[in-house]
């Protein structure tokens, strides 16, 4: 028992979440496993399952302990600087684990550390601003899968290594077929990890949402 009872201390949600966000982030999402990560952690695994039954626990505790950075908005800032704020930290968040996104694949999000400091201060802050229920919901899935479509199909930490694939691919492309492609590699290779794509398109979503500027704008579609 007492050998049990240190095992599961050194087991915290937070340890575990931190030594898998290391392995993916260290050594690819392919290198993480129960057993490796037990044997990093020095526990057994049957202690890790009983912190975390399968892969799809794990990951869920791994996402909601990264939810938990996302950060407080003081009470007062305007909606459009509130949503900024709040998809940007999640747009880092994503990017600098491109590992963890890629072993979650199309599983949702939906841990209580993201519903509590993403999505209801930023559906409860769209209603306070005039926004119908669905107007919020629409204008949050747009914003959401803006930020993470932006961070699932490219590496953001490695651009060279991005562009070198790309340019690689483009070069066995026949230049008569494909004019527009092959012919503008020095717009093509450096838009595909620019951070500014995501954050113009970011402010673009704001501007359109925006209850302020809906307002002001008589006729102007809704968000």
């Amino acid at each position: 028992m007492p050998r049990q009872s240190a095992s599961l201390d050194r087991a915290t949600p937070e340890r575990i979440a931190e030594q898998a966000l290391s392995i993916v982030d260290h050594d690819g999402p392919t290198a993480l496993s129960f057993r490796t990560l037990a044997s990093a952690l020095n526990i057994s695994v049957a202690s890790l399952q009983r912190r975390c039954t399968d892969l799809a626990g794990l990951l869920d505790l791994v996402t909601d302990h990264l939810a938990a950075r996302l950060p407080d908005i003081p009470p007062g800032t305007d909606w459009a600087s509130t949503t900024e704020a709040r998809f940007t930290a999640l747009y880092a968040l994503l990017t600098d684990h491109p590992g963890l996104v890629a072993l979650r694949g199309a599983r949702p999000w939906l841990g209580p550390q993201l519903l509590k400091r993403l999505v209801e201060p930023q559906l409860s802050d769209s209603l306070a601003a005039g926004m119908t229920p669905n107007e919020a919901v629409v204008a949050y899935r747009r914003l959401y899968l803006l930020t993470l479509g932006s961070a699932s199909f490219v590496d953001h930490r490695d651009p060279k290594a991005v562009q070198a694939v790309t340019r690689q691919a483009l070069a066995a492309l026949d230049p008569e077929e494909f004019p527009t492609l092959t012919g503008q590699l020095g717009s093509v290779l450096p838009a595909l990890a620019d951070h500014e794509v995501y954050f113009g398109a970011l402010r673009q979503l704001i501007r359109a949402a925006d209850p302020a500027r809906t307002a002001a704008t008589p006729g102007a579609p809704p968000g």
